[in-house]
Order: C-alpha cells, then sequence, then structure tokens
C-alpha cells in the first residue's frame, strides 16, 4: 500500500496525470465483418474480450496501492487507459474534469466488543465522510426516539459514550449530528431491516467524529446488552477533501447527432480494493462493445460514457447531466446503465422501468415515458433466448438516477447482477447458485478482485447490453410502443437488494 502522504497526494491530483508504469491499451483485434446487427455484434463481443479489460484494471489497481477511487492515481490511470480503448475503436473521446468533496478510508472500520466477554470484532461498514477516531467506551441508546433524528432525543446520559442508533426517518448525518452535539464519542447506526447497511453521513459533514453502520440483527444485540455494562471501541482512519476526477466521453463518428444514444457505467472502485465486479464489468463491457462497433455506421449517434466518482454519491453523472442545455438533454434519447453485472452468485435483474413491480413510492424513482419500454426490451432479449430474468427497483442508485430525474426526464433502464442483496431458493432455483448467500459477497471489499467475476453471467449479461446499444444504435421507435405488460416480476429479495451505494443518505 501507499504511505498516507503519497496516497493523499494522489487524492487530490488532478486526473490528467500521463500513463506510467501501466501497459498501453491494446484493443482486441476488431472483427472483419461489419458488426451492424444484435447477432453479429454479440458473436463479436465475448465474455473473453471484456476480461482482458478487467485484467488491465486490475493491475492498474495492483500498481497503485490496491485501488480505483476516484481521485486517486488508480483511477486517473484507469481513465488513460479507457480512453486509448475508445480511441483506438474510433470514437470521438474528451475528458470532463469536476471537483467534488471526497473521502478515503485508510482501511476498514475497526468496530470491537470489549466487555462484557467475549471480546469480539464485530462486522460493521464505515459511514462515508465518517471523520477519524479511536474510541474505548460505555454504550447507550437515545433516551428518546431511537433513531436519534432530534436533539431532544439525546441526554446527559450521552457524553462520552457510543450511542446506538436506529436508521429511520432522517439522514445518517442528522443522527451524527445529533449525537456529537450531545457528547457522544462515536456512534453506531443500526439497520431497521435485513442486510448490511452502507452509508454516508454526506459530504457536507465536517465533524470529527466517528460513525459506522452495522445490521439490525448485530445492533438489537447490542442494544439488549447496554444494560449490562456493554463496553465498545470504534476506530475509524480516514481522509476527507477536495479531488479532481474525470468523466471520459465518447462517441461514434457516425449517426444523428440529434438523435443520441447513450451507454453509461462508472470507472471508479470503492476505496476499499479494485472493484473489479463493481465497476469494472459494466465499464469493461462498454469497451469491448465500442472495440467490436469499430466498422458500425449508426443511425443514431452513439455516446459512451464512463463516470467518475459514482461511489462518492453520483458525482461525476450529476455534474454531467447538470451542465448539458436544455437543447443537448432533448437530443439523448434515451440512457442505458449497466453497475455490476458479473456478480458471482448473480440473478440477471433488470431495471423497473415501468414501476409495474415497484411502484413509486416503494425503494423506486419514477420512471420517465419510454423507460418501460426499455425494460421490456431486455426482458424479450433474455427470453428470446431462454434465460430468466428479474425485475429491480428503479431506486436511482446509480448514474441512471440524474438522467430520470424531475425536469430531466430521459427514458432509462439497464442491467444488475446483484450486490449484498442475499439471493433465496427460489432464485436459486430458476439462476442457479446458492440460496442464502449475497450476490456479490465481496461488494464494497478488497477481495472484489479479477477472481470474484462470473464468466458465465459476464457473457449472457454483455450480450444482452450489446443487443440493447445496437438496436437502439439503428431504431428507437419501440421507445414510443405500448409496453405489453407486466414483466417477469421482481426478485424474490425485493430486486437483488438495492445497490445499497455509500451515497444513500437518507431512509
Amino acid at each position: 500500500m501507499v504511505s498516507r502522504k503519497a496516497w493523499q497526494r494522489g487524492v487530490v491530483a488532478t486526473a490528467t496525470a500521463v500513463l506510467v508504469g501501466v501497459a498501453t491499451a491494446t484493443p482486441a483485434a476488431h472483427a472483419e465483418p461489419n458488426n451492424n446487427n444484435s447477432k453479429k455484434l454479440r458473436a463479436a463481443v465475448t465474455a473473453d474480450g471484456i476480461i482482458k479489460h478487467l485484467k488491465a484494471l486490475q493491475r492498474i489497481a495492483d500498481e497503485n496501492g490496491g485501488t480505483r477511487v476516484a481521485g486517486s492515481a488508480g483511477y486517473n490511470r484507469s481513465v488513460d487507459y479507457a480512453e486509448g480503448v475508445l480511441r483506438a475503436a474510433g470514437f470521438s473521446v474528451s475528458r470532463q474534469p469536476f471537483q467534488y468533496q471526497t473521502f478515503i478510508s485508510h482501511g476498514p472500520g475497526l468496530l470491537q466488543r470489549v466487555s462484557p466477554s467475549p471480546a469480539a470484532d464485530l462486522p460493521n461498514a464505515l459511514m462515508s465522510y465518517s471523520g477519524s477516531g479511536d474510541v474505548t467506551a460505555r454504550a447507550s441508546v437515545p433516551t428518546g426516539n431511537a433513531t436519534g433524528c432530534t436533539a431532544a432525543d439525546f441526554g446527559p446520559a450521552t457524553v462520552g459514550t457510543i450511542v446506538l442508533v436506529s436508521r429511520g426517518d432522517c439522514s445518517f448525518g442528522e443522527k451524527a449530528t445529533n449525537a456529537a452535539a450531545a457528547g457522544a464519542a462515536a456512534a453506531i447506526i443500526y439497520n431497521n431491516t435485513t442486510g448490511d447497511l452502507n452509508g454516508t453521513l454526506g459530504d457536507t459533514f465536517t465533524l470529527d467524529f466517528a460513525a459506522t453502520g452495522i445490521t439490525q440483527a448485530l445492533g438489537q444485540q447490542l442494544v439488549a446488552q447496554v444494560p449490562s455494562g456493554l463496553t465498545l471501541r470504534v476506530k475509524a482512519d480516514t481522509f476527507r477533501g477536495t479531488a479532481t476526477a474525470e468523466n471520459l466521453i465518447a462517441e461514434s463518428a457516425a449517426g444523428d447527432p440529434n438523435s443520441v444514444v447513450m451507454a453509461g457505467a462508472h470507472l471508479d472502485s470503492v476505496s476499499a480494493g479494485p472493484g473489479i465486479n463493481d465497476n469494472g464489468s459494466g465499464s469493461a463491457s462498454l469497451l469491448e462493445i465500442a472495440t467490436q462497433m469499430h466498422k458500425v455506421k449508426p443511425k443514431n449517434k452513439v455516446r459512451f460514457a464512463l463516470w467518475g466518482a459514482e461511489e462518492s454519491g453520483l458525482i461525476g453523472s450529476e455534474y454531467y447531466v447538470a451542465n448539458l442545455s436544455a437543447a443537448e438533454r432533448k437530443k439523448i434519447a434515451l440512457y442505458l446503465n449497466f453497475d455490476m453485472v458479473a456478480s458471482p452468485n448473480y440473478v440477471r435483474f433488470v431495471y423497473d422501468g415501468d414501476n409495474s413491480a415497484f411502484p413509486v413510492g416503494t425503494g423506486s424513482a419514477r420512471g420517465p415515458a419510454g423507460s418501460g419500454a426499455i425494460e421490456q426490451l431486455f426482458h424479450d432479449y433474455f427470453a428470446s433466448q431462454g434465460l430468466a430474468s428479474r425485475e429491480t427497483a428503479f431506486s436511482g442508485r446509480s448514474d441512471y438516477g440524474p438522467f430520470i430525474a424531475a425536469g430531466v426526464d430521459i427514458p432509462s433502464g439497464g442491467l444488475f447482477t446483484g450486490a449484498e442483496g442475499i439471493k433465496t431458493a427460489n432464485e436459486a432455483a430458476v439462476f442457479g447458485g446458492t440460496a442464502g448467500m449475497p450476490y456479490d459477497s465481496c461488494y464494497h471489499q478488497a477481495c472484489d478482485t479479477i477472481n470474484n467475476i462470473n464468466k458465465k453471467a459476464l457473457e449472457e449479461m454483455s450480450d444482452a447490453i450489446a443487443h440493447a446499444v445496437i438496436t437502439y444504435a439503428f431504431d428507437i421507435s419501440s421507445l414510443r410502443a405500448p409496453v405489453r405488460g407486466k414483466g417477469p416480476g421482481a426478485g424474490d429479495s425485493g430486486g437483488g437488494g438495492l445497490h445499497d451505494h455509500d451515497h444513500e443518505v437518507a431512509q
């Protein structure tokens, strides 16, 4: 690992460093035919071709502290590599720099039960934008509402303690701010539903106060031990500051510039690891599709986007959309998003663009008109290949979020193979894999390496991505067609668990 000073210099450096010590991008050989329809392009786009890009991203991470987090040298080198691939494929490529508040954790957060016996390390996920600290103290709970959303929820008994607070009712940052103001030494926020809790205090949280997240079951266990004199230790070593990163935008030479088909994926990883499934898999799939479209002359302009700082809160995609003029927004016919498409214990999830399985208000955002048709295209494709698919909530928690926001309303859709959600017995029966285990056990961890890729999933999902890109490259008329009806329904676990990125701030 790089030293902290070296790391911090990398964090605040601009993302325009020259590629050093990393092999230059060498795209796979272009297929001879013009891959101008679904069958040809799918034949040309292979999992082996995509894995070559994934190995390059892994190598970049290995040479840069084990990570490709936005604002670091590893991310900058990833941008350099991807630009080389896209230029070699004949696309016009531009970089879009932006500044933002970043958060880097120097290792995972530590949570320990000191007493009563047995002493033990406890599973936890440090909140993004947590301050640093190493605190050993008696545990407490709020004296008012367990969610800690008001100052009145805390009292004198909070002073000097590590306070256990429930998720719900307000943002994580508000909970931590209230706890710190009441004199708490640190905060532990426990989930109010099943699954791990990955959250953020928000980039405006600047208190030197440590906060971490735990499961509902562990939280309830610890709360029950408070009257027995529970003593805990919370340790966090973090960096918060201004960073510069870049989006990478590539456009086909041919195609109607007033009718743009966009496909995107985030290129950055979390600080904990190289991010080869999340989201090297989506980025590398688009790089290989672009490579195999070298000779294609689409009717509609094709634009690929590799986003920066998604893991910091959709920063890159939000910046891109916010800086589009009204006229430029209208030119974008649709946006396709691909975030995690090779999960080891996968399900073929399609974003629920018509809100049929996940109505607005149930963890799903409204799908702009045309989003249901995109969903239908993916379901129809999988059905044509004899493959089952399920729906996942249109949560807005990946880079399609800014495109479907009110006032933007660009038809959107995409694919997802699951993150930290747990595969059910029914899903295992339909899709294979192991029931009772996460779709990706290495989600947001150091083990999200080249060995964390399911090649079969990558083959199936990249074919579906290629099908959608080439279909819309020549014909977007289906966006106006009525959706024939509900799709195959939600995943049994609620759509595979939302891709619950660290930028989730509210309940």
